[in-house]
């Protein structure tokens, strides 16, 4: 049954404005090549949706070109305004971008261990309140007729713990601050009119890797997550999974050889966490006799890793060199019992070494730990250091938001809610 007119013009729509967002402004002839539409639909579907106010003219195609033909049509960027927070247990960063990603205003606060927590709730709501100002002062001037022109559309929310996947809520996670709960309604009460997204950051992480970074060719691989903390996120023929309870890649209670115990259902100590988490690779440093200033920034283990690192790869090794290489062959053997357990459950063929600690080690980190994996695993698997490291889940998180945006304002043909003028 061939579609209703006006079911094809949405469909022809979402097209064109999804190329538009994929590849930057197009011509109309340009539109016209990718979408195999006719001149007029594509001249119709350009007047159709500059007039809701979702694409305008933003240059011409080149020197030589004048006239309709040359101009080149680009989405609206301050349609909408997007929040990313990556919410860790020791604070906040937060980015505002307009609707294409172009960020706008970022800011981050530390949230001690000791601090309230209606006080940490107060802390967070206040940094994205303020770095939503600065986005909308950024931004283009808002627009007559156009209520809500440039304000907060969607928020994308990654935080650590379980993301219930029949409420998209974060669950009550024994080891996590109460204030990362609470953050999520008071953020809600605060912008009412915002769409709010949460999941868990290493997912996001997998996310921003595949679209951005060094997994852009695979449609299945883990992300091991190497911060604070451990995770993992599976991603399986392009699809994240995140199981039955929502907790999918829970690396951290994996019972491994090598800890003094084994973990329980409410503390991951014992488990894989207390091999690779960032105190245990402190430890580890300080048993090689490795020692690194500790950066706000970034966990102490991330400096540890990084800095043996330098001393290896440096162009004339001093005698440091030798115990940095010890050490870093120790992290190996660890994580290469985490890694192979993931292998021989799931065989994704691509292990990428996220987070700081995974970005810090780069390839000399990976290249030791695919090295033992060939002994331990007989499933053949690349092991791939992370590119976004720990930025990875506020891009993730942007990426997410921005997903979400997009269907909601270009989902259906203009003049039907969700798209037309606001």
């Amino acid at each position: 049954m061939p579609a209703s007119p006006s079911t094809a013009r949405a469909i022809n729509d979402r097209l064109a404005l999804r190329l538009l967002q994929q590849q930057g402004p197009l011509t109309a002839g340009q539109l016209k090549q990718l979408t195999g539409l006719s001149r007029p639909t594509v001249a119709d579907l350009v007047e159709r949706l500059a007039a809701a106010g979702l694409i305008e003219v933003v240059g011409e195609a080149g020197e030589q070109r004048r006239g309709p033909n040359a101009r080149l049509y680009g989405i609206v960027a301050d349609r909408a305004h997007l929040a990313a927070l990556d919410v860790r247990t020791e604070g906040v960063a937060v980015l505002v971008s307009d609707l294409v990603g172009r960020v706008l205003a970022e800011a981050s606060v530390p949230i001690g261990d000791d601090t309230g927590t209606g006080t940490a709730v107060e802390q967070a709501v206040s940094l994205v309140e303020r770095a939503v100002k600065e986005a909308e002062a950024a931004g283009a001037p808002p627009r007559a007729g156009e209520r809500t022109w440039g304000r907060l559309h969607t928020l994308g929310i990654g935080a650590p713990g379980l993301i219930d996947p029949a409420t998209g809520e974060l669950r009550d996670s024994s080891g996590l601050p109460e204030w990362h709960r609470r953050l999520v309604a008071a953020l809600q009460e605060r912008f009412p009119d915002a769409r709010a997204h949460v999941e868990n950051e290493t997912n996001l992480a997998a996310l921003a890797e595949q679209r951005e970074g060094v997994a852009r060719d695979r449609d299945t691989f883990v992300l091991l997550w190497l911060g604070h903390g451990t995770g993992a996120a599976v991603v399986l023929d392009g699809a994240l999974r995140r199981g039955a309870s929502g907790g999918t890649g829970e690396i951290g209670f994996l019972p491994v050889p090598g800890t003094d115990g084994l973990p329980s259902a409410t503390d991951c100590e014992g488990g894989f966490h207390s091999l690779a988490g960032s105190v245990a690779i402190a430890e580890l440093a300080r048993e090689h006799g490795r020692t690194a200033r500790a950066h706000a920034d970034e966990p102490v283990a991330a400096a540890l890793v990084r800095a043996a690192v330098a001393a290896v790869d440096a162009p004339d090794p001093g005698a440091d060199a030798a115990a940095a290489a010890g050490f870093l062959d120790a992290l190996a053997d660890r994580l290469a019992l985490g890694v192979a357990s993931v292998v021989a459950v799931l065989d994704p063929g691509c292990v990428v070494l996220g987070g700081e600690v995974g970005q810090a080690g780069g390839e000399a980190l990976a290249r030791r730990v695919a090295t033992r994996l060939r002994r331990m695993a007989p499933l053949p698997t690349e092991v791939r250091p992370a590119v976004l490291g720990g930025g990875a889940v506020l891009r993730g998180a942007l990426l997410t938001a921005r997903d979400a945006a997009q269907d909601d304002l270009f989902g259906t043909a203009p003049g039907t809610p969700g798209v037309g003028p606001a």
